[in-house]
Parts: structure tokens; sequence; C-alpha cells
């Protein structure tokens, strides 16, 4: 008797158990850290792999999504069998290595640079759900770091598990960089026709690997942005003007990037190969060896190549533009056919809508001699250096557009250079008969952290947009006001994602952009919207008309 009624208990307790289980199960999904063989396991075109639950955001990591032998378009990663563990991430692209940091800067930014090796085809994947058949928006990130440095795994704000718990998908990706995606040697021989934008050819390839692939990861293939700040941004501005891009994204949001307004011209960039050439003293018959010597010997090649190609073109009188000859996106004919201005790459671009802007003080925290004026008097010393006599006026138009500005150094740290050029994209896409719109923003919330030397400094909104004020304490100070306005970011990046319009609730209403209305959405403890605030100030700053 006494056995039959422990039997008849247990099953009725049976329910109840495995009720509990799942419970517990679901509630271990949804506070820490869930993994095993059966987690997470998606299938992709090259085979499964299999992630791991954090927070119940389902987490995947350093996916091959494209293979490539050095100097070479990317190709189709190699297929496996059975089930990869897809939980860590993968190597970054080799860059100078860094042996030194400025203390009080790099506590903001606690950078975590990674494991190096040239096979750095890979991408990460946060989602809600897997193999659910819902169609969310996917937001395909390019890190910063211009096109010679960085990767997806350098800055804590780069994760992207907050962001997916608006409903949608988050890819950040690793690509060749510097010499080993940028090097121009079409020169010798049809087998290195793809070297000069090979960089940028793996980011096509990650988005074809989102477009064959995602559905499976809970996204829609169909609903594609790119978003990337700085070199990140110039990268989504190339892949705008990309043929072999065209259709595999949708939306476009570039963040303190707006810097790529021509492509290097094919003359300048074989320069740099034929530089290479004669620094390694190779002849062009064994261009083949180029494949062969190490990464430290060719970037210090590489870094030799341009600056003598750089002080050639001086020599001869040519201009250098920006910031000189550099590793970045070339006019190739190909890959890249046209110049941004041209008929044919407004077209291609023409229906994507665009989201663009910057930070207010960019790069100006960085520099101490700005950061430690102490004097109105020592303030005008410093801008008489680039203002003269337009000095004063200058003090008056900042105070202009910034009513709140108070102390030396915020008059001199406010940036002109990031602002126009956002401006002027911004303006050339507005100019366009038919197309998607435009949005603009400018961030100037400034960090409270380490006596407010920060300010809105170059990837202050980084946090913001990804929602990951927590991860990013050192930069943004961890309190109320972040949290808040990082709701406010991060719910409009997530909107724009869906529908093209980064209009919510939390923000009064945000208008299109217009060379007309100039109008712009000011992130700050206070969001609003004003129009051309800062013209009469960029102008007397550019001496140009914007």
């Amino acid at each position: 008797m006494t056995h039959k009624l422990s039997l008849f208990t247990l099953l009725l307790l049976f329910p109840i158990l495995a009720w509990s289980q799942n419970k517990a199960q679901s509630t271990a999904s949804a506070q820490g850290v869930v993994a095993g063989k059966d987690v997470a396991v998606v299938q992709t075109n090259s085979g499964k792999v299999r992630g791991y639950i954090h927070n119940g955001t389902h987490t995947f990591k350093g996916i091959p999504y494209a293979k490539a032998d050095r100097f070479m378009g990317p190709s189709k990663p190699d297929s496996w069998e059975g089930i990869r563990s897809s939980m860590t991430y993968g190597p970054v692209c080799p860059t100078d290595p860094t042996t030194t940091v400025n203390d009080e800067i790099e506590f903001s930014f606690q950078h975590n640079w990674g494991y190096t090796n040239e096979n750095c085809l890979t991408l990460n994947v946060w989602t809600p759900k897997v193999n659910d058949n819902k169609k969310r928006p996917v937001m395909v990130w390019f890190h910063g770091g211009g096109f010679s440095a960085g990767s997806s795994v350098e800055l804590p704000s780069y994760d992207g598990e907050r962001l997916t718990k608006k409903d949608v998908v988050v890819v950040t990706v690793n690509h060749r960089l510097n010499v080993l995606g940028f090097l121009d040697l079409s020169g010798y021989g049809d087998k290195y026709k793809s070297s000069a934008n090979a960089g940028l050819m793996d980011l096509v390839a990650s988005l074809e690997w989102v477009k064959q692939n995602i559905n499976n990861f809970g996204g829609d293939p169909n609903n594609v942005t790119i978003f990337g700040q700085s070199g990140g941004g110039g990268k989504v501005t190339s892949l705008m003007n990309a043929p072999s891009a065209k259709g595999l994204f949708h939306k476009a949001i570039v963040q303190s990037g707006s810097y790529i307004t021509s492509f290097t011209d094919p003359s300048v960039s074989k320069l740099v190969g034929a530089a290479i050439l004669a620094e390694l003293k190779l002849q062009p018959s064994q261009i083949d060896s180029l494949q062969k010597i190490s990464y430290e010997q060719l970037n210090a090649a590489g870094k030799k190549a341009l600056r003598k190609v750089n002080d050639d073109l001086k020599a001869q009188g040519k201009s250098v533009p920006g910031f000189g000859v550099g590793w970045s996106a070339v006019l190739d004919g190909t890959f890249l056919p046209y110049q941004p201005t041209e008929p044919a790459a407004i077209e291609l671009s023409k229906n994507i809508p665009l989201l663009v802007g910057s930070t207010k003080t960019e790069f100006g925290p960085f520099n101490p001699t700005v950061r430690n004026l102490s004097s109105m008097d020592a303030l005008k010393t410093d801008l008489q250096k680039r203002y003269n006599s337009n000095t004063d006026a200058y003090i008056t138009a900042v105070k202009k557009a910034y009513p709140e500005t108070t102390s030396p150094a915020d008059y001199a740290n406010i940036d002109i250079n990031f602002r126009s050029l956002a401006i002027k994209q911004a303006n050339e896409k507005a100019a366009i008969p038919g197309a998607a719109p435009v949005y603009m923003y400018l961030f100037t919330w400034a960090s409270p952290v380490n006596d407010g030397i920060y300010k809105s400094m170059h990837c202050m909104e980084l946090p913001f947009v990804f929602d990951n004020i927590a991860r990013c304490e050192e930069m943004t100070g961890g309190g109320k006001e972040a949290y808040a306005l990082a709701e406010k970011m991060s719910s409009a990046w997530v909107n724009f994602a869906r529908t093209g319009d980064p209009n919510h609730k939390g923000l009064p209403t945000w208008p299109k952009f217009t060379a007309q209305n100039g109008a712009n959405m000011i992130f700050d403890n206070q969001c609003q919207v004003k129009n051309n605030h800062d013209q009469e100030l960029l102008q007397l700053a550019s001496g140009n008309k914007l």
C-alpha cells in the first residue's frame, strides 16, 4: 500500500516537477548563462553552430562568414561536419600592436585588443530567439578605427545583447584592414584585381552571409540596416556606393564618419603598391612573394610606402586630400566604379534612408592644451592661432549656438570638421529628387566622469546607441541620466532600423532633414530639435558656406 501510494504520489507530482524544471530553465535563460550541447543550435549554409543564452539572449561569436587568401577577394567559408562551437570571439585583423596608452583616456574606453590572425573573417550574432520564423529587423555593425585598425570586440559598447531586448537581431563583423585589406596590387596582374578593396569586399560577403542565414537566427534578410561609427561610418558610406552591395541592406546609419567624400584614385593607390615592392627590394615578377612574408614585415613596408608616396606627391606640388594618402577605399573601376558624387553612384543608394550625425566635441577632449584652458584670456590666445581677427566673432557665434557654454575649454572644444562633413552628407542626400529620407542628429551629452574631461568626445554616443551604459560606466558614469538618454537613443536607432523613421514617443517629433530646415535632433539630458542652430558658427570657422 505504501509502495502504491508513493508511485501514485509521484505520478501526481510529475507534471509539477516537469513544470518546475522548465520554469527553472526559463529563469536561468532570463537571468544568467545557459550553455550545453543542445542549447542555441542553428543551421547555417556551412553547417550547424552552437552558441549560448545569456540573460535570455541567444549569443553566437566567431562564426566564419567567408575565407580569403592574402590580397584575394573573399569566398564562401569551408563547411564543417557536426556542430561548430561558436561561443567566443574570433580573431581580429592584425594591426600595429598597442604597447602604451594614455591612462586617463584609456580608462574611459576599456579596450579589448583581442587576438590576431589574418584568417579573421568572422561575425557575431545576438538575437532574442532562434528558429522561430519571426522577421526581426537586422542591425549589422561596422567597427571604427579607420580602414587601418579596430575590431568588432574592441569596445564594450559593441556588445549587442541589450539591443536585442528591443526585438532586433544584432550582427558585428571583423574584416581585413590596413595593408591586408587595401593594398592596391591590381597593376601586377588579374590575380590581384580585388586587392585594393578586399576589406570592403569582406563586408559585402558578411552581408551575403546575413541574407542567406539570418532567417534561422530570427532575423529578416529583407530588413537589414548597416551602421557604423568613425571608420565604420566610412565603410557604410563606401557600401552605399558599391554595386555588389545593392539589395543586401535597406537602411544606413553613419555616426561621426562622414569623411569619405571621394575614393582614392587608382593612379595614387598603385603608387603605394609600387613603393612597397621597392621597400622590400622586390621586382614586379616577384609580386607573389608578398603573399608569403610575415605580416610584421609587410606592415612595416606598407607604412614606409605610405610616407614615401605622401612625401613625393607634396614634393611634386600635388594636393593630398584629407589626412593624406592612407589605407582607404579605392576607385578601382569594379567594386567602386564611381565617385560618390556621380549620378550612377547616387542612384545606387537613392532609396536607402539615412541617419547621420556626430558628437559636439569629437576629438577636442583628447587635446590636453585645450582641455586645460583656464581663463578667457588663455582661450583667446589659443583661438587667435586659428581665427586671428575673427576670434571675438567666433566666441559670440559659439554662445549663440550653445548658450549654455561657460568654461573657456568649452568654447575651444567644439568640433567643426566632423559636423561640417555630416551636414554635407545630409545635404547631398536630401537634395536628390525623390530620394529616401534623411534624419540628422548631434550628440551633445557630456560625461561627468573624471571631472568632465571627456565631454561628448569621439565614441561617446556608442554606449547610448547600444544601450550599454552598464558595460561602459567608465565612459558614462552609469548615472540615471545616462540610462534615460540611452533608452531614447537606442529606441530611435531600432525604430529607424525597423521602419526607416527614428521617431518614437520618448522624443520630440524628429523632422526629416532638408537643407532648408537644417533639422537636428540634439541628444542630451533634454532632447530637442534645433534648426540650423550652429550654421553661423560653422560658416565662420570653415570660411565657407555650407
